[in-house]
């Protein structure tokens, strides 16, 4: 029982640590999951669905966020192409 109690407030605390961390650096989820050394489903479910429960008004503006590096992510990744291609080159 206990140890159901500590693993669910561990898992809340991560949650709004990721959440923060993904607003204070403009970070994706990719960077975060990086970061935080867990894969990029578990961030994007605790800062999609779990944060929700927790923190309401985190969860606002955390979206803000994921929403505006969704939207940019075609562009990034044709930055990145771009840039493969011209360090192969040269």
């Amino acid at each position: 029982m206990f140890a159901g109690i500590f693993l669910k407030s561990y898992i809340e605390e991560r949650a709004i640590e990721m959440a923060q961390y993904i607003i204070e650096h403009n970070a994706t989820v990719r960077q975060t999951a990086k970061q935080f050394g867990i894969s990029k489903s578990t961030v994007h479910k605790d800062c999609s669905e779990r944060i929700k429960t927790i923190n309401p008004a985190l969860a606002k503006e955390v979206r803000k966020v994921l929403d505006v590096n969704k939207s940019e992510r075609h562009i990034r990744g044709g930055m990145a192409t771009r840039e493969k291609y011209l360090h192969q080159r040269g």
